[in-house]
């Protein structure tokens, strides 16, 4: 198995290509997670909670979640508002195969955009993670990870290159959390040690998920960005610049005051599709895609503890628990209401990490291996990603 260093880390995050970086940063988790349980045995660590997460954020770099959701989901000619703003135009005269044109601007335009905005945002988030806390894993494997015996001191060292303080600009957490990594890698107590593996994973997924903050909300509002750009779109549709004809038409309606209920139709046109839209890029990013299993973040999940974790007693997992469970030692209200909401997301999250820990599935590759050396090659992938 290869092992990612400080410089592979820096190298993919560099890369320019959203899709390419995406499937290097999964399959570099995937390799990371695969070492740390070298040490660990069979027990998840953030790395591979990290594999699927990406995996899942490759579909909306991709475009393929979202776009195929509106498609499915969104009949742009079936609202009342557009059938209104069709109204509207006729009235004022403006040429048959209306609805079929302006449906196509609004598909490929405002919605298009959207889309885009959305794959941007998600990639922003899976590269700022990825050049932070995959940095550390590879620098925590080079400078921790072969210790025979315990080394406090080089652990100390090795944490002291990262900030002090909480996150987002501190990096407290990730200091605790590899400093419970390396604890467990020679603690005796079975269960103290993977109740250490447990509070290493979230306090890594807490420093993570505070930094992806302003890209979880960037991503979720894609679909309320670009409401005056839109009008001026379609004004400029039903008024091609290009023709003075249609210009005087336009000034005309100004002075009458009727291109006021035009610009306020498309408004409303353009009001009602954001609503339609911001639900359905929740559903997409409230989707987590395992091996075995498909989670709706937004539902409870369907699982019960381990018996190894059923009961904590390791005091600063018990600690950090009572800040980021809301449902101490239970399942019910897991499920997310806002996944914009961080004390919301985090408690997903912790359920996640717990019930999930054990679970051996999630070892498996995300790639096929034709895949893999098509990616090592600087080659997007071929087949499903």
């Amino acid at each position: 198995m290869y092992t990612p260093n400080m410089a592979d880390i820096q190298r993919i995050a560099l890369i320019n290509d959203p899709v390419l970086r995406n499937v290097l940063i999964t399959q570099s988790y995937y390799e990371l997670s695969q070492i740390i349980m070298s040490r660990t045995g069979a027990v998840a660590n953030w790395c591979t909670f990290a594999t699927w997460a990406s995996k899942q954020a490759g579909q909306s770099i991709r475009k393929e979640d979202l776009q195929r959701t509106l498609e499915a989901r969104v009949d742009i000619g079936l609202l009342k508002e557009f059938q209104a703003l069709i109204a509207i135009a006729a009235e004022m005269g403006i040429g048959a195969g209306l609805s079929a044109r302006l449906h196509m601007l609004v598909k490929n335009s405002l919605l298009g955009r959207i889309v885009d905005r959305t794959a941007e945002a998600v990639a922003r988030g899976n590269k700022k993670v990825f050049e932070e806390i995959g940095f550390q894993f590879a620098r925590f494997i080079t400078s921790c990870f072969d210790h025979a015996e315990p080394d406090l001191p080089g652990c100390e060292s090795f944490c002291r290159e990262m900030r002090d303080g909480d996150p987002p600009d501190g990096q407290q957490y990730l200091k605790s959390a590899f400093t419970n990594y390396y604890m467990a890698f020679f603690e005796h107590d079975e269960q103290l040690r993977l109740e250490k593996l447990l509070l290493a994973n979230l306090l890594i997924g807490f420093h993570e998920q505070t930094r992806l903050q302003p890209e979880i909300l960037d991503s979720l509002n894609a679909a309320f960005t670009g409401k005056d750009a839109f009008r001026k779109e379609v004004i400029d549709f039903l008024f091609p610049p290009g023709s003075w004809r249609t210009q005087v038409r336009l000034l005309y309606l100004k002075a009458t005051g009727k291109a006021s209920r035009l610009e306020a139709a498309i408004d409303r046109l353009t009001t009602e599709l954001q609503h339609i839209v911001r639900k359905q890029i929740t559903a997409c990013l409230m989707t987590l895609s395992l091996p075995h299993e498909r989670l709706l973040l937004s539902k409870d999940l369907q699982r019960t503890y381990p018996r190894e974790l059923s009961k904590l007693s390791c005091k600063d997992l018990v600690e950090l628990m009572t800040r980021i469970d809301t449902t101490p030692d239970s399942l019910k209200e897991s499920g997310t209401e806002d996944w914009g909401d961080l004390t919301d997301r985090m408690h997903f999250i912790t359920e996640l990490f717990r019930c999930y820990q054990f679970d051996e599935q999630l070892h498996l590759s995300a790639f096929e291996s034709v895949q893999v050396a098509a990616m090592k090659r600087g080659e997007v992938p071929t087949g499903r990603l």
